[in-house]
């Protein structure tokens, strides 16, 4: 039955749920909305406003899920204690001048071209002439698509310790945590247990925690490891209590040296140690043996994988491993739920990937406890701090930001980097710089990890409310009989089910949404063009810490499924150039930079092959060194270069990471995504189809310790090393081409710009040359690649010969 569509269906804030017995709670109001920072100078009588009568659900239960009635009341000056603040960055003013002079160069260069465009006198300078000109108009809107992230890049501060003065604890809204993964031999189940041990132990009441595990991969061994967490988790949880650590993910604590040992450390320790090599066992042995499952009630979870249980096609399988309302720790505390959800799946439907689990949590979850904030995490992302609900009810229960909030958003760190990030793997543009700037439009995007949803914001607009199909699905539905209840299970099964979502507006108008591979992106860009608004909570202490690819490869497969999902954005009918545009301004431009990425691939290839080819044969297509036209040349790279990498330093990193990071923009240019714009191309006609490949979590000591001395791991003969490898051999001979035409004194001035533009790009192939020339390991560029690309480069200087005759 499909969705119906209600106008203001509900008095209530939308991020809390109602529950049953009223209970006063006063919500001290924090900092002004962005758009109008000058507020922050006002009186805190002015600003902080507000009383409402909540409602808790039963005793038995312990949580307050909602709030019914509100009503104003004004707080005096002394008690006023601001819950977080907004400051706008100083170098704004910079950005817009900056900004002002750069456009006007850009269309000084635009002209240059033009005028040669008409005075060309041969088809080849002609065709060149054009295809820098095409280079150069792409690289000109990408440059002002991004400068929606400068116009007005902000900070927010929260302040956590004031929450705990003005509201209790008891009256903290639930949380239900969403933690994916999808195979066990990629995502080892070892690392997802830590990922939600490290939840569970968050410093907010247990029994107000719900975290669901999405297993799309149906694997039994990803079952065993947490039926193991949940016997774990009982002694776990009163240890990080008793010794407040921070570091609440066991692998990580115990692999560092900073905390001190004792017997109680040494017990804990060992009995971690003992769960995580039943666990790995188990995965190395792909089955669980009988004498690791004890219990009726474990065997017959177990029994659910038959002969004719695929993982692509089985039944739902629900577990539940802890229920806060009878599963206690060794000191007598409650323990957060934890819940096993395998969807059911079938080769003769859609399962639409990472959103079509997410959307199955979203649905099980609101069954079983359907609390009013959702977060959703990737499975090797564990918590750094555990206060970090608390910085988000720093918002979610501030009347300022409430009404139309849809998600908190933290930033993507990592750990286990090198030290120079050769990879560029933190992507601090994405990750940190950019929506620092979205922050201060309507939001940061939806980053796929780390995010704090208020569950309401799945149901359509701030104003109109999308009705599910069920009164159970409803945000504000109070949910009041166990977990393991006959009815809640069988709801849960049934809502979890491989055709229910048919005939309905799920992944289209309700929940994450469907229809492209970049499911994230998608759903923070079509919730911000419903009218809502997000926030970036950007700590010291970062909240959460994940793994990072530690090989190209993985690297640029991943970009390159990123690459066909933006394309899938691009050409929808929901075009961040058209309809984002049009529907949220500035805001749309910002998503129309990074839907429009794969089209980075027109300037890195044209720019990587092109001056060089008419390099080697002596032909100049740049303005002289004598030529005022030089001079705008000049700027517009060092311009935009320095710029950067002051960007880069100003938000705490180094020049040698700013330099990776560069490289690594031109070397995803020539490989994913010039190959996933091909990929999106031929999948268009139908050719080829695109799947959702998930990166390897896996870590190989020899990589591992190559990646620590900051040497390139290359090591398979994938397709898109070799227009890569291409380009830098042709870039090497084409410096030295022309180094010995300008020794001999051959155009001099003309070829200065080809000449550094070869150098420049050398440079930066640098670990290309290495791992094609100098090196034995295993990491090394395959030779067959290397054969290729060295025909393919003679191949087109034979072609560059005949066309610069």
């Amino acid at each position: 039955m499909a969705a119906s569509t209600t106008k203001n269906p509900i008095t209530t804030p939308p991020t809390l749920q109602p529950g049953r017995k009223k209970n006063k709670i006063i919500v001290i109001m924090g900092a002004t909305e962005p758009e109008n920072p000058a507020l922050l100078s006002i009186s805190p009588p002015g600003l902080i406003t507000l009383l409402m009568l909540c409602t808790s659900h039963k005793e038995s239960t312990k949580k307050m899920e909602s709030l019914k009635e509100c009503t104003g009341t004004t707080v005096s000056s002394s008690q006023a204690l601001p819950l977080h603040t907004l400051h706008p960055l100083r170098r704004t003013f910079f950005n817009r001048v900056f900004a002002s002079v750069y456009t006007c160069a850009i269309l000084a260069l635009v002209y240059h071209h033009v005028l040669t465009l008409f005075n060309c006198r041969n088809v080849a300078f002609f065709s060149v002439t054009l295809s820098i000109l095409l280079s150069d108009l792409v690289l000109a809107f990408m440059w002002v698509a991004s400068q929606s992230f400068h116009m007005r890049p902000v900070h927010r501060k929260e302040y956590p310790e004031n929450l705990e003065k003005v509201m209790k604890s008891s009256d903290f809204p639930a949380l239900d945590v969403f933690i994916c993964t999808a195979d066990p031999y990629k995502e080892p189940p070892i690392n997802v247990v830590n990922t939600a041990l490290s939840v569970m132990a968050y410093d907010y009441p247990t029994e107000k925690v719900s975290v669901y595990v999405s297993d799309d991969g149906g694997s039994a061994l990803t079952l065993f490891a947490f039926m193991e967490a949940a016997k774990f988790a009982s002694h776990w949880l009163p240890f990080c209590r008793e010794k407040n650590i921070m570091v609440r993910s066991p692998e990580v604590y115990f692999s560092t040296s900073n905390h001190s040992w004792c017997s109680e450390t040494e017990k804990i320790k060992a009995l971690y140690e003992s769960m995580k090599s039943r666990v790995e066992h188990v995965v190395e042995t792909g089955n669980v043996s009988d004498k690791y499952v004890n219990g009726d009630e474990e065997r017959e979870a177990f029994s659910k994988w038959t002969d004719g249980f695929t993982r692509q096609d089985h039944p739902t399988v629900i577990q539940v491993f802890l229920e806060n309302i009878k599963d206690t720790d060794i000191t007598g505390h409650l323990l957060p739920n934890l819940i096993y959800v395998s969807r059911q799946k079938s080769k003769t439907s859609r399962h639409n990937f990472k959103a079509g689990a997410l959307n199955t949590l979203l649905r099980v979850s609101a069954v079983m406890t359907n609390a009013p904030i959702v977060l959703t995490l990737d499975c090797d992302m564990y918590s750094n701090d555990p206060k970090t609900p608390l910085r988000v009810l720093c918002y979610v229960c501030d009347s300022a930001t409430r009404s139309d909030l849809s998600y908190v958003q933290f930033p993507q760190c990592f750990r286990g980097l090198n030290k120079n990030d050769i990879y560029a793997s933190e992507i601090k543009r994405v990750f940190e710089i950019n929506p620092l700037g979205m922050d201060g439009l309507k939001g940061p995007d939806y980053l796929g990890t780390g995010t704090f949803f208020c569950r309401r914001a799945f149901f359509g607009d701030p104003s109109t409310f999308m009705s599910p199909e069920i009164p159970q699905l409803h945000p504000n539905h109070a949910v009041d009989e166990p977990l393991k209840s006959p009815s809640i299970l069988s709801l849960a099964h049934q809502v979890a089910g491989c055709n229910y979502e048919n005939q309905t507006n799920w992944g289209s108008k309700i929940g994450f949404q469907y229809g492209s591979l970049v499911e994230d992106y998608y759903t923070g860009y079509r919730l911000h063009c419903e009218g809502w608004r997000s926030i970036f909570c950007h700590p010291e202490r970062p909240a959460f810490y994940g793994d990072a690819p530690i090989a190209l490869v993985d690297l640029i497969n991943q970009y390159k499924r990123w690459v066909i999902g933006l394309l899938e954005v691009t050409f929808s009918k929901y075009s961040t150039l058209t309809f984002g545009i049009r529907r949220i301004g500035l805001m749309g431009l910002s998503y129309a930079h990074y839907s429009c990425w794969p089209f980075w691939a027109i300037p890195i290839t044209v720019y990587a092959f092109l001056p060089q080819l008419a390099l080697l044969k002596g032909v100049s297509i740049f303005p002289k060194v004598s030529e005022p036209w030089f001079l705008l040349y000049s700027f517009l790279f060092i311009g935009a270069y320095a710029k950067e990498c002051l960007e880069f330093i100003l938000e705490g990193s180094t020049f040698r990471k700013w330099w990776n990071d560069q490289r690594i923009w031109m070397i995803r240019g020539l490989t994913c995504f010039l190959f996933g714009s091909i990929e999106y191309l031929l999948q268009s006609f139908g050719i080829s189809a695109s799947g959702f490949n998930v990166t390897s979590k896996v870590l190989d000591d020899e990589q591992s310790k190559r990646y620590e001395q900051e040497i390139f791991e290359f090591g398979v003969p994938s397709p898109m090393f070799v227009t890569l490898a291409t380009s830098a051999i042709i870039n090497l001979f084409s410096f030295f081409k022309g180094f010995l035409d300008i020794i001999s004194g051959n155009n001099m001035e003309g070829l200065f710009l080809q000449m550094f533009l070869a150098g420049f790009l050398m440079v930066n192939c640098l670990p290309v040359y290495e791992a094609m020339f100098l090196r034995i390991d295993k990491g090394k560029l395959p030779t067959k690649i290397t054969l290729i690309s060295t025909f393919l480069a003679g191949a087109l200087y034979a072609a560059a010969s005949l066309i610069f005759q």
